[in-house]
């Protein structure tokens, strides 16, 4: 099926520019936001709706949220969930107010995850997680799906807006499991909104935009209630270290989870995919193909935060100056600290759990 997103698949969204034509988004400009983070200077965010809105709230310090969801289903989380906090955080530092569900309903209808189980993971493992990756507790509103129904009175009204072919169209099938949850979703994302409409802005990787459309979609079909539309941000994939577009679980040996062990992790880098010429002689004379290199794409969206230093990297790698060995010796070194403090930060926030803001519902 022709222009389908699948969010709960696996499916491989490969040109980024295609993208933004098939699915009318708008072309990322980081001048729009003011001291724009990492991800945001570098082009790994590079596409989202509405994003203007979002850039006048934070200009003229008008209210506005940004919202994201935990799914809890599994003990480990990825880079592509390092960019949603590291944007979440961005807004929060400008002001947004910070709303963070737990996905516990959809990852019992589409993942199979008892509501028990799942409260349980998201408690003892994702929270913290964000908390240690930036999230600052003192500015954020957590709520469980299930315990929030107001969002599932709404969800069941939203529902009545959409067509069955309607939701084919967007999400390419219509399981039960699936419907319930992206209904439930429309709620989630415009859940902010219920007690006083205000801009939102939604940041998740591209494979989630079937969400923000069908959100859309409602919204545009509830004009009486005069809703905002949802704005968003999409980042990029991280690529596998064997090249491929995205790391995946399917494939342990390219793949990256956070947090792992830093001995596997090392050797999966020292393995990774290099731009490197196949002789010394041919390196130093042609340099890097930067382009090929799977650990200097990890170091620009992870490693390294201060572009004079990656810009410095860049340019000794591409000259043949320094060799791929070298430059993953550098990932190394900076992976390790990174995953050092991720361990310790997870720790510490896991004796915080008591503080957090939950959502009191009547």
């Amino acid at each position: 099926m022709k222009n389908v997103i699948d969010p709960w698949g696996s499916g491989l969204l490969e040109d980024y520019e295609k993208i933004i034509k098939d699915f009318g988004l708008d072309v990322f400009n980081p001048k729009l936001f003011p001291k724009p983070n990492r991800i945001m200077r570098r082009g790994v965010v590079f596409a989202g709706r509405d994003m203007e809105i979002i850039s006048d709230a934070i200009k003229k310090k008008k209210r506005f949220y940004v919202l994201s969801g935990i799914m809890p289903s599994y003990e480990k989380i990825h880079f592509g969930t390092k960019m949603v906090v590291e944007n979440i955080k961005y807004f929060q530092d400008n002001g947004a107010e910070t709303y963070i569900l737990v996905a516990d309903l959809e990852a019992a209808s589409t993942r199979g995850i008892s509501l028990e189980k799942a409260r349980k993971i998201a408690l003892d493992f994702h929270i913290p997680a964000y908390v240690a990756l930036g999230l600052d507790v003192k500015k954020t509103n957590f709520y469980f799906q299930s315990e929030n129904k107001e969002v599932m009175n709404n969800a069941y009204e939203f529902a009545k807006k959409i067509t069955l072919n309607e939701f084919k169209a967007i999400y390419g099938s219509a399981d039960p499991g699936k419907i319930m949850g992206a209904v439930t979703q429309v709620a989630d994302i415009l859940y902010p909104q219920f007690k006083e409409r205000m801009p939102g802005i939604i940041p998740v990787g591209v494979d989630q935009d079937p969400h923000i459309r069908l959100t859309r979609d409602v919204v545009k079909r509830v004009k009486e209630k005069k809703f905002f539309l949802p704005s968003s941000v999409y980042h990029k994939y991280t690529p596998s270290l064997d090249g491929s577009l995205k790391m995946s679980k399917s494939k342990p040996e390219s793949c990256i989870e956070l947090p792992e062990d830093i001995e596997n992790v090392k050797k999966k880098i020292m393995r990774a995919l290099s731009g490197g010429r196949d002789t010394l002689k041919e390196h130093r004379k042609l340099g890097a193909i930067i382009e090929k290199d799977m650990v200097f794409e990890l170091m620009k969206q992870h490693l390294v935060e201060d572009d004079r230093e990656l810009n410095k990297i860049y340019k000794a790698y591409k000259s043949g100056k320094m060799t791929s060995g070298e430059l993953k010796k550098i990932a190394c070194s900076k992976m390790e600290k990174f995953m050092n403090n991720l361990n310790k930060g997870i720790e510490k926030a896991r004796k915080q759990i008591s503080k957090l803001k939950f959502v009191k519902f009547k």
